[in-house]
């Protein structure tokens, strides 16, 4: 079977390169690892820029869609000390420019909005061979095959695409998140559910800190920030509830609103080692295939994945139509941009990493949000 354009990975990045090139009535098809988009919980909240994430969504004509999915509130944003004491808030008087959706359901908008058998779900990528002329074949785990004149990995961090153009790999940042629930909260955990508040709470000190935003229905979405070597988890069960207490000893004297965010964690905890690629992460033009997303430029988390992904996405199709019988001068086009935006991306996340976890936490992140603020 043969495909034009072969796209892997149906996340948000792969979802909107198809839609666009759809609008410009270029047929692709995405292949993923996944049996269905039921297969597993899509993740929490995002908060989608106007300079990126919404200007994919424009482009790919699902505007309107993504604007009834927005989370009123979700905007705000409140900065606790380790004792509960407020050190910044600010609310959403829904001016921010970064409006809240769940990622569940912007996923489905741009599904629904793809043709029928765009999507070959339960594929998954075993290896790529190169036949010469920017053609490559595919070989999935469940020994079907395809050929692409056109291949796009828009597979994550862990890329089989990537290998064809890059030999650089992710590198662990010394720095694991550690992601726990609490349902029902106004009720069930009424403490807790005040310290959040509306939106994004933030409690950090130097190597460490809880980070917890409110979705829907109550619900308390917690990552747990520690700075450890990779060791130090894996000699933890995650599959255990004494997880929840050796990772809440770490805060040992915060304040009890902030710790039962981990201690009374209603999911098993899910550990999310962070990994990171080159800040200035690029390859030489190699004829049929490119990245995008976090397979292109792996970073710190900034609240600017999904947006670039996305980002992305609509800038590759747009290239691809903007160059028609042309791939490499599309794909040269893509490229020349997308090293220069991600890099400065990927600079800019390392910075605020080291604001939220450096050594001068919390006040630092304080300095920037107030910095914000005034340059609105």
């Amino acid at each position: 079977m043969h495909t034009p354009i072969a796209i892997i990975g149906a996340g948000l990045g792969g979802l909107i390169l198809a839609r666009v090139l759809h609008v410009h009535g270029i047929a692709a098809t995405v292949y993923e690892a996944e049996a269905s988009a039921q297969a597993r919980s899509q993740g929490g909240m995002l908060d989608i820029h106007e300079y990126n994430g919404q200007l994919a969504l424009k482009a790919a004509g699902l505007f309107d869609a993504f604007q009834t999915l927005i989370h009123p509130g979700g905007q705000a944003t409140r900065m606790l000390d380790s004792q509960g004491v407020v050190l910044f808030e600010q609310p959403d008087d829904g001016s921010g420019g970064r409006p809240e959706v769940q990622r569940g359901e912007l996923r489905r908008i741009l599904l629904e909005s793809l043709p029928a058998g765009t999507v070959r779900w339960g594929h998954k990528l075993t290896s790529v061979h190169a036949l010469g002329d920017g053609r490559h074949s595919l070989t999935f785990a469940d020994n079907t095959m395809a050929t692409t004149s056109l291949l796009v990995g828009a597979d994550g961090a862990w890329s089989k695409v990537r290998p064809l153009v890059s030999e650089a790999k992710p590198v662990y940042t010394g720095t694991s998140f550690v992601e726990t629930y609490l349902f029902d909260s106004d009720k069930r955990h009424p403490a807790s559910a005040v310290a959040v508040g509306g939106g994004s709470l933030f409690s950090l000190t130097p190597g460490k800190g809880i980070l917890a935003h409110r979705e829907p229905d109550g619900l308390l979405h917690t990552y747990v920030a520690l700075s450890k070597p990779q060791e130090w988890f894996a000699s933890i069960d995650f599959s255990d509830a004494a997880a929840l207490a050796r990772v809440a000893a770490e805060f040992a004297g915060w304040a009890p609103a902030l710790t039962a965010l981990i201690t009374d964690g209603e999911t098993t905890p899910v550990l999310r080692a962070l990994h990171a690629l080159p800040l200035a992460h690029q390859w030489p033009r190699v004829p049929g295939v490119t990245l995008l997303g976090d397979a292109a430029h792996l970073m710190v988390p900034s609240g600017e994945g999904a947006n670039l992904a996305m980002y992305d996405g609509a800038e590759l199709a747009q290239a691809i139509a903007a160059h028609p019988g042309d791939v490499e001068a599309a794909l040269l086009a893509y490229e020349t941009a997308l090293f220069v935006r991600s890099a400065t991306e990927a600079q800019d996340a390392e910075k605020l990493f080291k604001i939220c976890f450096g050594d001068e936490a919390p006040h630092s992140l304080v300095r920037f949000f107030r910095g914000f603020q005034e340059a609105k």
